[in-house]
């Protein structure tokens, strides 16, 4: 092995607070990597754990409950915080251009900004609605549409377009929270263009009658074509009566990723090895829903990221060291567990086991509390 004396004078900057380098900074927390410099770049002091978004919107956790301190987190890691945003990156002198006018220069990268959303397919989305991602540009817009729907005549009416397991679980956190809050009747609607991927047909089962049960107007096969100030208009030509939309649809790689000559997928998102390096770069990594693994492409989802952690931070380790790095090949299957609201969750996984009930929530609960480190 390799001296880690061969770390001193080097700096590896992680740019970006999504999951798998909140899991890189907990390593170098426990296991300091002797005279190596790191910087973080990110926007926020505090970034959210995806998993327990649905939770809080449901009211079950607090704004702090789902916030992991990126602050507190780069301090003890020995890691300097940039609060500012890549707006590009120079992959011939390596560095990181930052929209405060800093250049950052770096001997090895990684990169983890996560997606923006793709609203291009739905005329009027940007103006109408509130896109689910990236979490915390929709954190202070729910907070408005919260304060506005307890008031008398507020909303009463959501639409949540995007019939995956992130919009099946933001349909039963949105009727959760507000049947509580608001002593009107509340309609909750659910839009989805097709099957959601990843849920067996025992899941799709359970789902449907839980969707009924809690009174969730569904919209099978029927894709969102336009939205405006009083709902939303399928592909069908049925209209959709709405006061407030909530998009967790397609989504879309990150401007700064643009103009960068590194590979891409045919979506423009970063095309990574098993390694998690860039395929034409093997001084800069990538992980979270910014990367695609060209060998074993998985759906963009955070359980994804939380694995790529613990790989990215000892190949981060190895290749300041100049060592051999470890492959990874992500498993196909998760335990997907969508909580219905009621004390109660669905679980599943693979294609055929699901389960429901109150053990199901209190496994649901456990696992979105085993969030990184705060």
């Amino acid at each position: 092995m390799a001296s880690s004396i061969e770390s001193a004078g080097k700096h590896l900057v992680l740019v970006g607070g999504g999951h798998a380098h909140v899991l890189v900074l907990e390593a170098f927390v426990r296991n300091p990597e002797p005279g190596l410099a790191i910087t973080l770049v990110s926007k926020d002091r505090l970034t959210p754990y995806s998993g327990m978004l649905p939770g809080h919107l449901a009211g079950t956790y607090t704004r702090d409950e789902i916030h992991i301190d990126l602050e507190h987190l780069a301090r003890a890691a020995g890691a300097r915080l940039v609060l500012d945003e890549a707006v590009g990156f120079d992959r011939a002198v390596r560095r990181v251009l930052l929209k405060g006018g800093e250049n950052l220069a770096y001997d090895i990268l990684s990169v983890d900004i996560g997606i923006t959303p793709d609203l291009s397919g739905i005329a009027g989305a940007d103006e109408h609605a509130l896109a689910v991602k990236p979490i915390g540009s929709l954190l202070d817009k729910w907070d408005r549409l919260a304060d506005s729907a307890l008031a008398p005549n507020g909303p009463r009416r959501f639409a949540i377009v995007g019939g995956g397991a992130a919009g099946i679980c933001l349909a039963f956190a949105v009727r959760a929270f507000f049947t509580a809050r608001v002593s009107d009747p509340v309609e909750v609607s659910l839009i989805g263009s097709s099957e959601a991927p990843g849920i067996n047909a025992g899941m799709r089962r359970r789902i449907a009658r839980a969707l009924k049960r809690r009174r969730i107007a569904v919209h099978a096969e029927d894709a969102a074509l336009r939205i405006d100030r009083d709902g939303v208009v399928l592909a069908s030509g049925r209209f959709v009566p709405a006061d407030a939309v909530l998009v967790s649809t397609h989504a879309a790689p990150p401007p700064a990723l643009a103009k960068t000559e590194w590979a891409k997928d045919e979506r423009g998102f970063l095309a990574v090895r098993p390694t998690l390096q860039i395929l034409n770069d093997e001084t800069a990594f990538a992980a979270g829903d910014c990367a695609t693994m060209v060998a074993h492409p998985r759906p963009k989802a955070g359980v994804f990221a939380v694995r790529q952690g613990p790989v990215l931070a000892r190949n981060l380790r190895r290749a300041v060291r100049g060592e051999a790095l470890e492959t990874y090949t992500p498993q196909r299957d998760h335990l997907l567990l969508i909580a219905t609201g009621d004390g109660r969750a669905i679980g599943g996984r693979g294609r055929s086991l699901a389960f429901e009930g109150r053990l199901a929530w209190r496994l649901s609960d456990v696992n979105s509390n085993s969030r990184p480190m705060l």
